[in-house]
């Protein structure tokens, strides 16, 4: 697969003034509600945060963005109150699935309470089943359904997304981070792709993909983690339409893209887990994949599935804790 040669990396500031200025012309409105995750809210406005004005919170957000209307669950820690910023980690559901349903999976409120994050839950667009789903540039749908002609820009919404939440709350611009699960991890390597000055770093959980075209010339930082008995989006690859190349190929592709060292080097970090690791790469930045032996379609360290579901994805593992390994990795990779 091709790749960029590096450049220099100082429009990070230009393309934030930028998308700031598309916040305001794109949202029509902005609601948020301390209550019930059900209840619809709205409001007209959203005014300029002050770091001193953040305080701890579980907010549903009503937004119209680019004339969509789109809902996104927001997460502030018990920590929060002073005047220090905080990191923002977008968390992306996976395919069929909804924002509630992403934050109940992965339990990453109690993580952002402990190391004291910002985490916010958006929520797709296609129909799919009970939930929706990500609208992955050049990508298939899942179970090969089309996509309609003038599909959703999902990558735009969570870009603007990311102003319009550092306008109402109090976020370190260079400690953006965002990781997602199936779907939403294949949404999250395609931001790492067209984003890159505004996310610092990613973490795709069963699906990390090196998207093609990848346009960004910095060299992303990617964490990831993938199940060897994923039925689903299976590690060898050669799944449906969207799930062609194996997860190590990804890995390998990210490293070329990173300009990393060729050889990865291979350790052992805990029983039944295998970490494979690119080093040496452009800018600091690094590649490293977390291969969970006995593991199914999943997210590493989260509540245990339903005999039903597990017996369609496979055993569950608690080897290791993707919330804690992401976080620890996002801490050592702010934007430069």
């Amino acid at each position: 697969m091709s790749t960029k040669e590096p450049a220099s990396f100082n429009n990070s500031a230009r393309r934030r003034v930028v998308a700031m200025a598309l916040v305001s012309v794109v949202v029509l409105a902005l609601g948020v509600s301390n209550v019930s995750r059900s209840t619809p809210v709205s409001a007209a406005s959203t005014p300029k945060s002050k770091c001193g004005s953040t305080s701890p919170s579980s907010t549903t957000l009503s937004l119209v963005v680019r004339g969509l209307q789109r809902t996104v669950i927001v997460h502030v820690p018990k920590s929060a109150g002073g005047r220090s910023s905080l990191a923002l980690v977008l968390n992306l559901h996976g395919s069929g699935s909804t924002a509630l349903e992403q934050e109940e999976l992965t339990k990453m409120n109690g993580t952002a309470n402990a190391d004291g994050f910002i985490v916010a839950y958006p929520q797709a667009l296609f129909p799919d089943g009970t939930g929706f789903d990500w609208n992955v540039p050049g990508v298939p749908l899942v179970h090969e359904r089309s996509v309609k002609s003038k599909p959703p820009n999902d990558v735009k919404f969570l870009t603007l997304l990311v102003g319009i939440l550092e306008q109402k709350y109090c976020v370190n611009a260079k400690k953006v981070y965002a990781t997602g699960f199936s779907g939403g991890a294949r949404e999250a390597s395609q931001l790492a792709c067209d984003d890159s000055s505004i996310f610092a770093a990613v973490a795709p959980v069963s699906g990390l993909r090196r998207p093609t075209p990848c346009p960004t010339n910095r060299s992303v930082p990617v964490i990831s983690f993938h199940g060897l008995l994923d039925k689903i989006d299976p590690f060898a690859g050669h799944g449906e339409k969207y799930w062609t190349y194996s997860v190590p190929s990804a890995a390998r592709y990210w490293a070329e893209q990173d300009h990393c060292a060729t050889k990865a080097t291979a350790s052992t970090p805990a029983k039944g887990v295998k970490l494979i690791t690119y080093s040496s790469c452009a800018g600091g930045a690094i590649v490293e994949l977390y291969n969970i032996m006995g593991e199914g379609h999943e997210w590493p360290g989260g509540p245990t599935l339903s005999t039903s579901i597990t017996s369609l994805l496979g055993p569950q593992s608690n080897a290791v804790s993707a919330n804690a390994l992401m976080w620890s990795f996002f801490v050592a990779h702010p934007l430069p």
